[in-house]
């Protein structure tokens, strides 16, 4: 077969995908750095990102509320983690740059950060009252848990919880 050259190396008319928009992993990897996506990847995407987004939201808070159990701490530092994973993941999913983007990381880590502190929160509370933490969640209420999270939270806490905040602005930009 015919032989072409590229900035990824040679390959064969049979191994080439499209001229136009490389293989996938180019596409989705480097995104809009090096090849811009098309309007039928965007509009194929938009569904894309929000379900990523949620997914990875629970997930992160998830693996939050666990290290949080197992360790006694509130680790609000993982905000950071939560934040980071939200661009990444808005990013993966081929969201558009923009305010959108930007938005939409920041809601994801803030919905993050709400749902591993509640869960904390219920879990210690589980502890005492011999529940899981899953049905100590259900049964707290959101002014028992707000004056919980108040409670644990120091200063330090809320900067780093804000950090990740930010964190997900600059980064999904």
């Amino acid at each position: 077969g015919r032989v072409t050259a590229s900035p990824w190396g040679t390959s064969t008319a049979g191994q080439s995908r499209s001229k136009r928009t490389g293989s996938l992993l180019r596409e989705y990897m480097l995104g809009d750095i090096l090849l811009p996506m098309t309007d039928t990847a965007v509009r194929r995407a938009r569904w894309l990102a929000p379900a990523l987004l949620t997914l990875g939201s629970l997930g992160c808070a998830a693996a939050w509320i666990l290290l949080a159990l197992a360790s006694d701490r509130q680790c609000s530092a993982m905000a950071l983690l939560a934040g980071l994973d939200a661009a990444l993941l808005l990013r993966l999913a081929g969201m558009p740059r923009g305010r959108a983007r930007m938005l939409l990381a920041l809601l994801g880590t803030a919905a993050a950060i709400a749902v591993a502190n509640w869960g904390i929160a219920a879990g210690q509370i589980g502890r005492v009252l011999g529940l899981l933490p899953w049905e100590s969640a259900l049964k707290l209420g959101a002014n028992y848990a707000w004056t919980l999270v108040g409670l644990v939270n120091t200063p330090a806490e809320l900067a780093w919880l804000a950090g990740g905040l930010l964190l997900a602005v600059i980064a999904a930009r």
